[in-house]
């Protein structure tokens, strides 16, 4: 397989649709990070943009939104949001034809308890998961786990085919003080997508 069909390019970058169209390469959408921006006139505004990056490459994956949302939430008006914009992810998916989608884990270390986490957001992603179709694929990411462990337990408590893993080699380089190889040997049987960036350690991004 030719590499350039594993590799996307992330819409963060301003020059991200001449890349895609110089290399031929994918692009993930990254405008809907923030979930006010599927609502309203913010919505308008930003569906125009996407439009016309996605017609700089033929393959496509979205990043849904992330701030504020934890499917293991304590209070339940939380979690609920948590589904609501999730499910709202979905729809703009399907709206674009796109069927994998990377979603953040919303693990936050001294909030919750491991135990809980795995527990709570197995729940939750069985539920989210039990009305899509067959076709539609989600990655969840790492953003401030400390190690890899609980995320993979997750992925295999969840049991879908459809919900694999999302290493950011960038949030683990910040967040952890394990070796990115320990990561990705523990991920490895899940892992479908990666974000590469770096960070040097001092301050993630």
């Amino acid at each position: 397989m030719d590499i350039r069909e594993r590799l996307y390019v992330s819409t963060i970058a301003s020059d991200a649709t001449e890349i895609a169209e110089h290399y031929g390469i994918g692009i993930e959408i990254d405008e809907f990070c923030t979930a006010s921006n599927m609502e309203g006139e913010k919505f308008e505004f930003n569906d125009h943009i996407v439009r016309k990056k996605m017609a700089s490459a033929h393959r496509h994956i979205l990043h849904g939104p992330f701030n504020e949302l934890f499917p293991a939430a304590i209070d339940p008006e939380a979690r609920a949001l948590a589904y609501k914009r999730f499910e709202q992810t979905y729809g703009l998916a399907k709206r674009y034809g796109i069927s994998r989608v990377v979603l953040h884990s919303g693990y936050v270390p001294y909030v919750y308890f491991k135990s809980w986490f795995l527990e709570q957001s197995t729940e939750f992603w069985k539920t989210f998961m039990s009305d899509k179709p067959r076709d539609f694929h989600i990655m969840i990411e790492n953003v401030l786990e400390d190690e890899p462990y609980t995320l993979a337990r997750l992925i295999e408590a969840i049991g879908d085919e459809r919900v694999r893993a999302c290493l950011d080699v960038g949030h683990a380089n910040c967040s952890s003080t394990l070796e990115l190889t320990e990561w990705i040997r523990t991920l490895g049987p899940w892992l479908s997508h990666v974000h590469i960036h770096n960070n040097y350690k001092a301050y993630d991004n």
